[in-house]
């Protein structure tokens, strides 16, 4: 009868065991945490087991060789946690953080370009979702079984700046009637058009956060590498469009458990569940977030704050930067950029300049453009629509002109996109606002003129001459403002005439012969001067 209980015990051990490890998905290694943590509590549970079991007194407790050997591996392996976590951190290894990241220095106007209004994102999570959320509310066969996730991944996808995020299951029981096809499609919005899609699949996703038991996307993971501590996963889809979960493994570089990057990428076809491993610099150009922005975030921190060490990052702070709250996205050359304000960590009110890092390599930029922080920007651009009570957006830094600006959209109380502002970082005084961004950019720049930051482009074409009789004359209205358009004989080109320049225009007539001097254009000439021959 021992025999048997002391076999039913050591199952009901190993049971609790499995179920903690079903449950909690540890991974199994010496950087990880959980680790450590499954180790301590598995001890704890073996020593109160065996202390239970032999109903030990208060003296005999303390006597007894197991409990004692016991609590010397439960002391042990937490001092060697605390050591290794005191060993790992930034108080004795700043050097090493300072050095995580590599920053080179930037050019603003010569790495940014400036993207055509089909490119700019124009949307931020929380009104992706609402576009989604209504889109789902359209589709009337799926709307009952399912609801939009709030993933919401940016990406770009056939070069354009979009959000992917999969349909779950509306509920358990739902769960429970549709699992055996899976999740049948995902979202789609275009940020910068606002088109909004339901992509359906030809078979369904059942590798998903929503999903239960074994097809749960982390235990799937988990136990397909039970050593991998991965980091934060995110939802993604091929230049085909299929879509996939992309998991980066973290690499600690510091001691046990300091200095984390990125040293891995695990891709999961969601559909399949098949998976591939890649170091993270051979992995797949399509992924577009091997990086979480967090992490990059605290990487910047890192190598901001500790260049004179660690005890000056707390006391004096001399050089010490850091980054602002909050952050946005950029794309480029097909990768997508995080993007955050810099500044010192006295508390300034201003930006001392900015950080783009890319999130599938982490190839970092620091740029030194003094200007507003995101939040004056911000209510800057509010305060230009404080009537209207609209809210602004987190700002996307864009090139304007040459000119670093945020771009801001400006949301009603339901979430919406009413208008748009742009703001200069370094005088962000000067603050456009347009119903559309093609507008907003025309006031913004008018505004660069008038206060003198931009000088107008001086026109160094050639001037031409040229004389012949009318041939044809053609009328229309530009932005307001008559033009007259002349052809005449021995030339084949149009001829732009301003009716505010040139009021005698009125009076011409086909056979009349005339001279003009004009500078070439792209589609017509423009005319500096009109004479009539007699």
């Amino acid at each position: 009868m021992k025999g048997k209980k002391k076999i039913l015990f050591a199952l009901g051990i190993l049971v609790a065991a499995a179920v903690y490890y079903y449950v909690t998905l540890p991974a199994i290694n010496i950087h990880s945490s959980d680790t450590w943590v499954m180790g301590l509590f598995l001890l704890l549970v073996l020593a109160v087991a065996y202390v239970v079991k032999k109903r030990l007194g208060r003296h005999e407790f303390k006597e007894n060789k197991v409990v004692k050997c016991f609590g010397i591996l439960i002391l042990g392996i937490g001092a060697v946690y605390l050591i290794g976590s005191v060993l790992s951190s930034p108080i004795v290894n700043a050097k090493k953080y300072q050095g995580l990241m590599k920053v080179e220095e930037g050019n603003f106007t010569d790495d940014v370009e400036e993207l055509s209004f089909d490119m700019i994102p124009l949307l931020d999570k929380e009104t992706a979702e609402i576009l989604g959320d209504r889109k789902m509310g359209s589709m009337v066969d799926m709307v009952s079984q399912f609801e939009a996730d709030e993933i919401y991944s940016q990406i770009n996808y056939n070069d354009n700046p979009v959000r992917v995020s999969p349909l779950k299951y509306a509920s358990l029981i739902k769960w429970f009637t549709n699992r055996s096809e899976g999740i049948p499609a995902y979202i789609r919005i275009n940020m910068a058009t606002q088109s909004t899609e339901i992509v359906k699949l030809k078979e369904g996703m059942k590798y998903m956060t929503c999903e239960h038991f074994n097809r749960n996307i982390y235990r799937h993971l988990r136990f397909a590498h039970p050593t991998y501590i991965y980091g934060q996963l995110s939802f993604e889809i091929d230049d085909e469009g299929i879509p996939y979960w992309i998991a980066p493994v973290k690499k600690f570089n510091i001691g046990l458990f300091g200095g984390e990057t990125v040293g891995k990428v695990v891709i999961c076809n969601a559909v399949t569940g098949e998976m591939k491993t890649y170091q993270v610099d051979e992995a797949p150009e399509w992924i577009d977030r091997a990086y979480s922005a967090d992490l990059l975030v605290e990487l910047f921190d890192y190598y901001g704050t500790l260049k004179h060490g660690f005890f000056n990052s707390v006391l004096s702070q001399k050089d010490c930067l850091k980054t602002t709250d909050g952050y946005n996205y950029l794309a480029l050359d097909d990768d997508v950029w995080m993007y955050t304000g810099v500044t010192s960590v006295n508390g300034d009110q201003s930006n001392v300049g900015f950080v783009l890092s890319n999130q599938r390599t982490m190839e970092t930029k620091y740029y030194e453009v003094e200007g507003a922080t995101e939040s004056s920007a911000m209510s800057s651009a509010e305060g230009q629509v404080q009537n209207l009570k609209y809210i602004a957006t987190f700002p996307l830094l864009l090139n304007i002109s040459g000119e670093p600006t945020y771009f801001i959209a400006l949301k009603d109380d339901a979430g919406l996109v009413k208008k748009y502002a742009m703001v200069n970082v370094q005088k962000y005084q000067i603050v456009a606002i347009g119903d559309s961004v093609s507008q907003c950019e025309e006031n913004y720049l008018e505004l660069l003129l008038s206060s003198g930051v931009k000088e107008a482009e001086k026109d160094t074409r050639e001037v031409h001459t040229v004389t012949g009789e009318i041939t044809k004359i053609a009328q229309a209205v530009l932005d307001g403002t008559s033009h007259y358009y002349l052809m005449v004989t021995g030339s084949d080109d149009i001829f732009d005439i301003s009716v505010v320049d040139f009021i005698d225009v009125v009076r011409c007539e086909e056979g009349q012969k005339i001279t003009m001097e004009y500078k070439e254009g792209e589609q017509a000439n423009t005319v500096m001067s009109l004479t009539f021959d007699r």
